[in-house]
């Protein structure tokens, strides 16, 4: 684990970039960590999934692509518009969580 500055805090990370502590998240340091993953905007689409997440999440794990599609109402295919290449994965690093079990 290691510390790094996002959005002017400073918060915890693994080696693969995920934070390890979810009370450290603010809107801010999502924001940040979106441009970082080349979401140069959230549109609320992407907050209604990313609050979802936050919302629903047990001890900082973040919920599986089915358990979001099914929490929020939007498809596979829509999340992958919002969250190219990986939402699952994509959207719990945004989110302040850790890398959703089974993603490589």
């Amino acid at each position: 684990m290691s510390n790094k500055v996002i959005a002017g805090v400073p918060v915890q990370v693994n080696a693969e970039g995920f934070m390890t502590n979810p009370a450290e998240w603010t809107k801010d340091v999502a924001i940040e960590i979106a441009r970082e993953e080349g979401l140069p905007e959230l549109t609320d689409a992407h907050w209604k999934v990313i609050d979802f997440c936050r919302s629903t999440s047990e001890d900082g794990k973040s919920p599986t692509l089915r358990t979001i599609t099914n929490g929020t109402g939007l498809t596979t295919k829509e999340l992958f518009a919002l969250f190219p290449k990986g939402p699952a994965k994509k959207v719990a690093k945004i989110a302040g969580l850790g890398k959703p079990e089974g993603c490589v």
